[in-house]
């Protein structure tokens, strides 16, 4: 769960985007930019980021209704054991997938990502769960995410290989995962989707 000061300050932020984008009057406009400003000032002092960097960590202010972001990633099991990435970003591990193109679907991003990121053709067979990522056990993160987690099916024997965006791919049996990248994939996410492979979870998890 993020800290509550950020879920304010994301807020904040947020009223400020979309007041923006929809304010007429110069002093509306004067005021949704005050408020923008002060919570771009309280994003930087929690994460110790100047304060001239939170524009660039941010979609741009004011040019559209302020939304969660979507993520999407594709669970891969085959034999007992997952398909898991190596990010070249941090050089940690997760679930392949990515933030989510406009003009396809979900089940079209996914497959997408995981051929992109580990060279599987793969059929999306189910949404396992659509996260909050601010409620879940994630590294901390200025934007707002919904996670979408899709099961997928590879075909019999197919070998997975590295990406643009990857150095390594591999199975992993679930007591016996690498290190994560939790800004992306947490330990939770693999465990529910065994479960949900097993059959100990029947519908889709959300928050």
């Amino acid at each position: 769960m993020e800290n509550q000061w950020l879920a304010y300050v994301k807020r904040l932020q947020a009223i400020a985007s979309t007041g923006l984008h929809f304010a007429e009057g110069v002093f509306d406009r004067e005021r949704f930019e005050e408020i923008a400003a002060i919570s771009n000032a309280m994003l930087a002092d929690l994460g110790s980021v100047p304060i001239e960097r939170i524009p660039e960590l941010m979609p741009p202010m004011g040019t559209a209704y302020a939304t969660p972001m979507v993520e999407v990633r594709g669970v891969v099991i085959v034999d007992g054991k997952i398909l898991l990435v190596r990010e070249k970003f941090d050089g940690l591990w997760t679930l392949p997938g990515g933030y989510a193109d406009v003009g396809l679907s979900g089940a079209e991003n996914t497959a997408k990502e995981v051929w992109e990121e580990a060279g599987l053709r793969v059929e999306v067979k189910s949404l396992i769960s659509v996260r909050h990522k601010a409620k879940g056990g994630y590294r901390a993160d200025p934007r707002d995410f919904y996670k979408l987690y899709f099961l997928c099916e590879s075909a019999p024997g197919a070998v997975p290989k590295i990406g643009v965006e990857t150095t390594d791919v591999g199975f992993f049996a679930p007591d016996a995962l690498p290190p994560l990248s939790e800004g992306r994939t947490i330990a939770s996410d693999i465990t529910d989707a065994f479960r949900f492979v097993r059959g100990e979870i029947t519908t889709t998890i959300f928050d």
